[in-house]
C-alpha cells in the first residue's frame, strides 16, 4: 500500500535529491584574488570578484563540469520513486533500498571529491565552507535507512502471519 510510512521517507529522499540539484554544495573565496569558487550539482564555477559594481575580469580558472553529481542525484531520486511503486513486493523494495544506499554513498563521495580536491585546487587559502546541498546525501541516507527498516518490519509481520495460518 502506498500510504505506509516508508513511502513518506522515500518521497522525502526524492525531495532531498531534487533540492540538491538546485542548491550550492560548497563555496570558497580565494585569499589572493578574491574570486569565489562555487560547487553546484552541475558545475564548479569560479566567479571573479567585482569591485564597486564595475565589470569584473575573466576568471583565471575555467568552469569545470560536475555533472556526475547531478546524474547520481537523479538516479537516486529515480530509484526512490521506483521503490515507492514496488509496494507489492517488499523484497524487491529492500533490494532497491540497498542499491539506492550505494548510489547515495557514491553521490556523497563524489561531492566530497569535487569540494576538497578539485575545488581547493582552483582557489588558494583556507578550506571552503559546505553549503546546504552538501548535506542532502547524508539526509537521504538516513531516510533510506529508515525506509528500509520499516519495509523489513512489514515483511517480518507478513511472514509471522503466514506462520499462523
Amino acid at each position: 500500500m502506498i500510504q505506509r510510512i516508508q513511502t513518506v521517507f522515500l518521497a522525502l529522499i526524492v525531495i532531498a535529491m531534487v533540492s540538491l540539484l538546485f542548491l550550492p554544495l560548497w563555496s570558497k573565496t580565494d585569499a589572493t584574488t578574491g574570486d569565489e569558487v562555487v560547487l553546484t550539482a552541475w558545475e564548479l564555477t569560479s566567479q571573479p570578484a567585482s569591485t564597486l559594481g564595475e565589470a569584473a575580469q575573466a576568471s583565471s580558472h575555467p568552469n569545470q563540469s560536475a555533472i556526475a553529481i547531478a546524474i547520481l542525484a537523479i538516479v537516486a531520486a529515480g530509484i526512490a520513486i521506483y521503490e515507492i511503486f514496488q509496494y507489492k513486493s517488499r523484497i524487491t523494495q529492500m533490494k532497491f533500498g540497498l542499491i539506492n544506499a550505494l548510489v547515495l554513498v557514491a553521490l556523497f563521495g563524489t561531492s566530497f571529491y569535487y569540494a576538497n580536491y578539485v575545488g581547493n585546487a582552483m582557489a588558494a587559502g583556507n578550506n571552503g565552507s559546505y553549503e546546504a546541498g552538501f548535506y542532502m546525501p547524508i539526509l537521504a541516507l538516513l531516510l533510506n535507512a529508515l525506509a528500509n527498516r520499516f519495509i523489513k518490519r512489514d515483511e517480518d509481520l507478513v511472514r509471522s502471519v503466514d506462520r499462523l495460518r
